[in-house]
Formats: structure tokens, sequence, C-alpha cells
């Protein structure tokens, strides 16, 4: 399955009233798991940039001028998101409508609606409580969100990613499945060897399941991901 977590930056709130995309960030994740493709793009809006947009993501007109205006670039924007890729967006009705305008005036097909999957209205159905903003999704699930000093695009998508992953189980599935049950059956033994939880323990380790030859396959593959894919973050890596 793959899907697609994205952000974007904008000139205001409403494309209804001129305003325009500035900048476009993807995450590619295939079942789940980041592959390390990414994309991203800064967009000329033709237009000024408001103050308070500037104070948010730091991109002035003056900045934007000699980059690409959207029908430009909407081609390979929709290249690398493809046909059915579910799109994960935080607050996604916000986004949606920015990109299917810019679509709409480029001359391209809008994108459904039900291409989108929102992790604001996700973090709400899954999370009593509490803020559920990007930041504060971050504290609550311990994301090192600290080099988001100003709201970029690619940044937020890749933390937006981590976020995600939290939010369905992917990146640590032991937060839903440690129940108290599982937690008694890691208990000392008894004298019979069993744990107090009732489960018994396997007197050796099972052998690996996987070849010499699938681990260097699988270890070359990261590699080539590079040093800074976020999958990294998730797998534990040998001291040599």
């Amino acid at each position: 399955m793959r899907e697609i977590v994205l952000d974007t930056e904008t000139t205001g709130l409403d494309p209804a009233q001129g305003d325009r995309l500035v900048e476009i960030g993807a995450v590619e994740l295939l079942n789940h798991l980041p592959t390390g493709r990414t994309y991203h793009q800064y967009i000329n809006p033709e237009r000024d940039v408001p103050e308070e947009a500037v104070r948010i993501h730091g991109l002035t007109a003056d900045v934007l001028r000699d980059e690409p205006v959207f029908k430009d670039i909407a081609a390979a924007f929709l290249d690398f998101i493809g046909d059915d890729a579910k799109l994960v967006i935080h607050n996604a009705s916000f986004d949606m409508k920015f990109l299917n305008a810019e679509l709409k005036q480029a001359g391209h097909p809008t994108l459904p609606w039900s291409r989108a999957l929102d992790t604001l209205a996700l973090a709400r159905e899954k999370l009593s409580g509490g803020q559920h903003s990007l930041d504060a999704l971050c504290r609550r699930f311990g994301i090192d969100n600290s080099a988001r000093v100003l709201h970029g695009a690619l940044l937020d998508s890749e933390i937006l990613a981590e976020v995600y992953l939290e939010l369905i189980g992917g990146r640590q599935p032991d937060l839903v499945l440690d129940t108290p049950a599982r937690q008694l059956s890691r208990t000392a033994p008894d004298q019979d060897g069993r744990g107090k939880g009732g489960t018994s323990r396997r007197p050796a380790p099972l052998p690996p399941r996987l070849s010499a030859e699938e681990r260097a396959a699988h270890a070359d593959f990261v590699e080539k991901m590079g040093e800074n894919a976020i999958w990294l973050r998730y797998m534990p890596r040998s001291d040599g």
C-alpha cells in the first residue's frame, strides 16, 4: 500500500480570496514504511506574500520570484503522488482546497476528497483530551521537532510521517499491545517455570528465520535510503 504524507505552505487562508501555494513537501510510505523518496518544490505565487504568512514560513515574494509557477510543476507533482495513493495530511481540508484550486487553475483534474486521510481527525478519534496540533502530537509521542523553527512543507511532512505511524501503531506497536496481562507474563517464573501470568517460557530462543543473504539484502536496501532517511530512526543500529 502506497501513501503520500503531504504538507503545503500558502500565502494565506483562502484560495477563493486569491491566496496561493508557495511550497509543497511530500514523503512516500510503502506499507507504512518510509521509502526515502520525497518531493519538494517552492512555488512562485505570482502575488505578494502577506507579512503574517512570511512570519509563519519565512518565504517572501522576493525569495520566490525565481521559482516556477504552479502550472509548470503540476505534472511533476501529480506524477509523484500517483493516481491512487492515499494523501496523509494534517487538517486535510485546508491543503486539499489549495491543491485543487491550483490544479483547476492550471487546467488539471482536481483530486477527489476521498483520497485524503486527515491525521487531525484521526488524532481526535484516537486520543482523548489535549491538543492535536502537529507540535502537540510531537510532544505527546516524544518526536523531535526542534528544527521546526519556521513551518516548512518537507520538514513538516517528515515529522507528520512519524506522527502518523504513531497514530496507527506502526512505529511502536507495543504502546497498544502492552496490556497488564502481557506485563505479568514477563515477571520472574515460579518454581514450575511458568510466569505469574500463566505463560510458559521457551527454554531456548528460536533461531533466526532470515538467511544471511536476506539480512545482507535488507542492510543494503537500508543503506541506499541514505543516512537521513526517516525509517532509520525506527530500527536498532549495530555498534559495528
